[in-house]
């Protein structure tokens, strides 16, 4: 295990509803580490942790990728495409439904969300599921002014911009000015996210692939023709397959698009409405047993409630 010097803990991104990041920044130092966060900040997580004794970053290896040599062809059953598709199409009619978005405005994330608290008295190791509670997130628009966080639980507090535009980080960065600005071709969509996210991430290629479009459908608000290209690209990541059957945070029933950690005992899952297509949530869960989690155990949780524009950060639409 070798620990991630804070000095290349690479900017620009805000993995505020994932329970990778309430995980290791409670991690000690003798812990075993279950995940790297990727894209983790300093700043970023010493507001977030404010409580925390000790931040410490690890590395996981990696798993072999074919030598890096990308997918060309759809590596993923005709089920899994063809929901993709559908939830493509469903997202190029989504239309201009946030209206003109200004660069001085707030991308607004309401969320219903539970992560894993993970605490270790001497050799022994207690992981503790948090009760669900809500979460609000205000992200600049244009990346350049303070954001701000409320959670049920904790005192709120602001975002500093940790990156700015053509700085490095800004290529993940969930930030509207530049989601706009991604491809709207799936094959450029692919190539970009295939050659960005590895290099911000210590997982498996695909699964960094995979993480990183997750990361934008939680945080940001993606236009119809960006959001459409991603969908597509992910039905060229390797080892993406559908789950019938998956509740997320809130409730709702809906059907999943879901990936393996190569690297880690855990499936990331995206929920979708079965009728609209609707992005609904995420969660992950452990495909193994490992310390006191059972496999099966939800170990995040989140389900997005509300997406909007604001004018002010910390104002409610």
């Amino acid at each position: 295990m070798n620990q991630l010097p804070e000095k290349d803990l690479p900017p620009g991104r805000h993995r505020l509803l994932k329970e990778h990041l309430m995980t290791e920044i409670r991690r000690t130092e003798q812990e075993p580490a279950r995940r790297r966060n990727p894209w983790l900040r300093p700043a970023l997580a010493a507001a977030a942790v404010a409580t925390a004794a000790a931040v410490t970053f690890v590395v996981l290896p990696t798993s072999s990728d074919g030598g890096g040599v990308r997918a060309t062809a759809p590596a993923t059953g005709n089920a899994t495409v063809a929901l993709l598709e559908d939830i493509a199409l469903a997202a190029e009619h989504e239309g201009g439904a946030y209206g003109e978005i200004r660069d001085d405005q707030f991308v607004y994330v309401d969320s219903k969300v539970s992560y894993t608290q993970t605490t270790t008295d001497g050799s022994k190791v207690s992981t503790d599921i948090q009760p669900l509670h809500r979460l609000e997130v205000w992200m600049s628009v244009d990346g350049l002014h303070n954001g701000f966080v409320r959670e049920v639980g904790r005192k709120p507090f602001v975002i500093e911009p940790d990156v700015k535009p053509g700085e490095r980080g800004w290529e993940v960065s969930a930030n509207y000015n530049h989601v706009k600005t991604l491809p709207t071709d799936p094959d450029a969509m692919y190539d970009y996210l295939y050659k960005t996210a590895p290099k911000y991430s210590g997982q498996e290629t695909y699964q960094a692939m995979f993480v990183l479009v997750g990361d934008l459908l939680k945080q940001s608000i993606v236009p119809p023709e960006q959001s459409a290209a991603l969908f597509r690209a992910v039905a060229r990541i390797p080892g993406v397959t559908v789950i019938e059957d998956a509740v997320d945070a809130a409730g709702r029933r809906g059907v999943a698009i879901a990936r393996e950690d190569p690297d880690n005992p855990s499936r990331d899952e995206w929920i979708f409405d079965r009728e609209s297509h609707e992005f609904l949530g995420e969660r992950t869960v452990a495909t193994e047993d490992y310390a006191d989690v059972k496999k099966g155990t939800v170990t995040s949780n989140t389900a997005v409630l509300r997406r909007a524009v604001v004018d002010k950060a910390g104002q409610r639409p």
